[in-house]
């Protein structure tokens, strides 16, 4: 057990070479959003971009879509009408994320399930959170591979694990570590001291606080993560990243203004902030 600290984060950082254009620091394609959660599709999109992703590509329903479009210049759209026009898209993208604000619906499980198969047979790295977990609790997918990192809260990692809530706040690391040795991919399990689990490793962030039990701040995440895979970061170094870099944002606005008032969208603001210092 490592625990993450300002030195390490600083190396994991890839580099930001002169001769370069957006290209050169990858496209990021997000499965997110649903007429109920078109904030999550929007969060999880632009923080992607906050990190030094080049590119990114909302892929949603109309709605959503157009929805979202009103909200931010910054990023490009897929509506989604058939899965055989989604598997020639993915090709075109370094990293994939899914879940956020997607719902539960019949589609939204056909997605994840074609998503995931697509993803490991283009051996792309992808990002599972929020719905995408609750699916992917739900359906018969056994693995998902070294590619993959699932983000799950406490009662997420319960739906997957079918173990109580308690039980896994009492040993955060052996359950941590029972989710990594069932899918196969890197897991964070998101709360105080998040864990980050690969299959030979466990890291405990030291970054975070209260500031961050809001609403939207998983998807902020989500999209940090893949923004860095986009990048070219390891899967483990993207999520070591991520995760605290999103802290230590909580803990700069908690010194700021205070642990109250944190919105996740305010967050996007913070990020340079954090960066800069880094």
């Amino acid at each position: 057990m490592k625990k993450t600290n300002k030195i390490e984060i600083k190396k994991l950082f890839p580099k930001r070479e002169k001769d370069c254009h957006k290209g050169t620091f990858g496209k990021v394609l997000n499965i997110a959003g649903s007429k109920q959660f078109t904030g999550a599709s929007y969060l999880s999109s632009i923080s992607a971009l906050r990190v030094g992703a080049g590119y990114v590509t909302l892929a949603s329903s109309e709605y959503v879509c157009q929805t979202v479009a009103s909200m931010t210049p910054d990023i490009t759209f897929l509506p989604l009408k058939n899965l055989d026009d989604l598997s020639e898209q993915l090709s075109k993208y370094n990293v994939v994320s899914i879940g956020c604000g997607l719902s539960q619906s019949n589609d939204a499980k056909k997605l994840l399930d074609f998503v995931v198969y697509e993803a490991k047979e283009k051996n792309i790295p992808t990002v599972i959170d929020a719905d995408g977990l609750n699916i992917l609790a739900q359906s018969d997918i056994k693995e998902l591979g070294k590619n993959f990192v699932i983000t799950p809260h406490q009662k997420e990692l319960s739906r997957l694990l079918k173990v109580d809530c308690e039980k896994i706040q009492n040993n955060r690391q052996k359950y941590a570590m029972t989710a990594t040795e069932k899918y196969g991919c890197c897991v964070i399990l998101k709360g105080y001291n998040s864990i980050i689990a690969t299959d030979t490793q466990i890291f405990i962030n030291t970054t975070g606080c209260s500031a961050l039990s809001k609403a939207g701040t998983g998807d902020i995440l989500t999209g940090m993560i893949a923004g860095f895979l986009a990048q070219g970061c390891e899967v483990v170094n993207a999520a070591k990243l991520g995760v605290y870099i999103h802290g230590a944002v909580g803990d700069l606005y908690a010194k700021k203004y205070n642990k109250y008032s944190l919105l996740a969208s305010e967050m996007l603001n913070f990020i340079p902030q954090i960066l800069t210092k880094l």
